[in-house]
């Protein structure tokens, strides 16, 4: 869980390690259709489905997985809102701040709910 709590993340710092962005109708198709659930004010569904890249099937270490997601984490405050004032996402073009802002949130936030934490 804690690997892919990571994955927005690397969308955002490590972009080049899920190929180019998404272009053209593709990126419409995304924007319309998904970016109101991912950055919208509505709590994500329960069970809801699971983007491909999002998917972790290998064994990962507890720990270094932990500490990749505070540095994360740590990255993301110490860049600031500045960072991601009208930035564009890997999969559906430009969002503001608050969407980023949100996005990010949410993600965790199901999680960390969803494990009791």
């Amino acid at each position: 869980m804690l690997a892919h709590c990571c994955v927005p993340y690397e969308y955002e710092y490590m972009p080049e390690k899920y190929g180019p962005p998404a272009t053209g109708i593709k990126r419409f198709l995304l924007r319309t259709f998904l970016k109101s659930t991912v950055a919208g004010s509505s709590p994500y569904k329960k069970n809801s489905r699971t983007a491909p890249d999002f998917m972790i099937v290998d064994e990962r270490e507890f720990e270094t997985e932990k500490q990749r997601l505070i540095d994360y984490l740590n990255r993301t405050q110490d860049l600031g809102v500045e960072h991601f004032v009208a930035k564009p996402t890997q999969s559906m073009g430009m969002f503001t701040a608050d969407e980023w802002n949100t996005m990010f949130y949410k993600h965790l936030d199901y999680h960390l709910v969803q494990f009791g934490v």
